[in-house]
């Protein structure tokens, strides 16, 4: 039998001793804050992106952004496409969640306005090897309860993105459909999308060598 492992790290480990507040969280520093997650007032950590990762968020969101900006002029409303940043699900207990990429529509910066799940649009998670479970399991379950209209599921391979699964609210039964997924292949074909906003995805654009 195989010795078994040194487990005096067990003793460094300890148990979080109370939930953390919303009033709590929104007096961290920032880089705590994003380093974290919050759900159900427990702190979960999150891993620090690499920076293949890095790069698709920036390319999908110059990707989104584009788009929303011709959408706002076609009457949309006012939207805003961002990186990495906090988005309030729920108050009590408190879920607080860090999309890769979010499109929501303008918040009120002069209130001090919070971006919370009514204001989003959509969600994008991009998958890494740790984060499979959370990125198709539990926030699929996460922004579908808190209203949020649509939802994507990125994957990477080497070059950049390379699938986008799309999900969509059904309003009823607060649960996601699976509205397709789209694969990038060798024809360079490049997929419509009309909602939530129209737009064009550019295969190319995703790549990790393209310009911008």
């Amino acid at each position: 039998m195989a010795a078994l492992p040194d487990d005096s790290w067990l003793l460094t480990l300890r148990p979080q001793p109370s939930r953390v507040t919303a009033e709590e969280y929104e007096l961290l520093p920032e880089e705590i804050a994003k380093a974290i997650e919050i759900v159900d007032g427990f702190v979960v950590y999150r891993e620090a992106p690499t920076p293949d990762h890095q790069i698709a968020g920036r390319r999908l969101a110059n990707l989104l952004e584009r788009y929303a900006r011709a959408a706002a002029k076609e009457g949309h409303g006012c939207l805003t496409v961002n990186n990495d940043v906090d988005l309030r699900l729920r108050d009590v207990p408190l879920l607080n969640r860090r999309p890769d990429v979010v499109l929501y529509r303008c918040l009120d910066q002069d209130r001090g306005e919070r971006l919370r799940a009514q204001h989003v649009l959509l969600a994008v998670e991009i998958v890494s090897p740790g984060s499979e479970t959370q990125d198709t399991t539990d926030k699929l379950g996460e922004y579908a309860k808190a209203g949020i209209p649509h939802y994507w599921v990125v994957r990477l391979d080497r070059t950049g993105v390379s699938m986008v699964e799309r999900y969509r609210l059904d309003p009823a039964t607060r649960l996601y459909k699976h509205t397709g997924t789209f694969m990038k292949d060798e024809l360079g074909e490049t997929p419509l999308v009309s909602n939530p906003i129209p737009l064009v995805i550019d295969w190319a654009e995703l790549e990790f060598d393209a310009a911008g």
